[in-house]
């Protein structure tokens, strides 16, 4: 039977080992300090942003909270990035995404300083990540390989195809299962033949946003399964196609009026792959975990603990 890698089991080994780091720092009187800015009223935005919140009170780190109306300028959110990067008390900057339309967000991106980018989106965190040099990961790639080395998943010498080539995701995963030696394969929406390279993955990684697009034929006997996706599902007839007239899961969307379903069909992953991440409760969990783990990291080297 197919082995469930249990995201939130190991957010929570992660969160136990950040405790004592956060410590230490507060003993220097300066704990970890992070800044989430969050322009205009997004009600899935507020859920992450209250989230991380929660995260860094839970470690005992120092977050604040910035909501700049959803009628700001770019040069306007400019003055407050600026104004974060000159804080010696903040070590980590996150703006969260998306941004009204009228605010530049590249602009905005290169504006935060590279060492407090605790996304790891910036262009220089970016070229660190592509030269293996040390740096901010993006959180979720940075989580997914928490997870396979957790779960003593081998990576060196096998192969990792990647699904969905996002900056966000998919380019990052494949740099990161790289410097571990697998060899990498992205596809993307004009690969040819996509389910027969799926195949040849014994790591397979679904990441581009497609509710259980990934079924059977993807995926080879025995493959270790990361699905990134989170889609809401928002009819009955879909709940029924895509979890073959569950009871449980209708009633759940009775109750809720939507189900969360991956990239990849739920019922086809469980009967193929050797090891699997859920939707929910997989890779979901470690994204928060990663970025108090960067603003954590972020600290220690600006005050020099090691």
């Amino acid at each position: 039977m197919a082995r469930i890698i249990d995201g939130n089991r190991i957010r929570e080994q992660i969160k136990g080992e950040l405790k004592p780091r956060v410590s230490r720092l507060a003993a220097r009187k300066r704990v970890p300090g992070l800044a989430v800015v969050l322009v205009g009223n997004h009600a899935a935005s507020e859920v992450y942003v209250r989230n991380k919140v929660k995260t860094c009170q839970e470690l005992g780190m120092c977050s604040e909270q910035i909501t700049p109306p959803d009628s700001i300028s770019t040069e306007e959110l400019l003055l407050i990035v600026d104004e974060l990067n000159a804080r010696e008390d903040v070590d980590g900057i996150l703006v969260q995404l998306p941004l009204p339309k009228q605010v530049d967000t590249k602009r905005i991106l290169l504006a935060i300083s590279p060492e407090k980018d605790v996304d790891g989106f910036h262009p220089y965190n970016v070229g660190c990540l592509v030269a293996a040099l040390p740096a901010p990961r993006a959180c979720t790639p940075a989580g997914i390989l928490q997870l396979l080395k957790r779960y003593q998943i081998p990576i060196a010498g096998k192969r990792a195809v990647v699904v969905g080539r996002s900056d966000i995701v998919g380019k990052p995963v494949a740099l990161l299962l790289l410097h571990e030696h697998a060899t990498v394969t992205i596809c993307h929406s004009k690969t040819a033949d996509l389910a027969g390279v799926c195949r040849e993955a014994d790591i397979l990684v679904a990441a581009m946003g497609r509710p259980a697009m990934v079924t059977a034929d993807f995926i080879k006997p025995g493959a270790t399964v990361i699905d990134v996706g989170t889609n809401s599902l928002e009819t009955r007839q879909d709940v029924a196609r895509i979890f073959r007239n569950s009871a449980e899961r209708l009633a759940a969307f009775d109750k809720r009026g939507r189900v969360l379903v991956g990239d990849v069909d739920p019922i086809d992953v469980v009967e193929k792959s050797a090891a699997y991440t859920p939707v929910p409760g997989g890779v979901g969990p470690l994204t928060i975990a990663m970025l108090m783990a960067n603003t954590v990291e972020s600290a220690e080297r600006r005050l020099g603990v090691c």
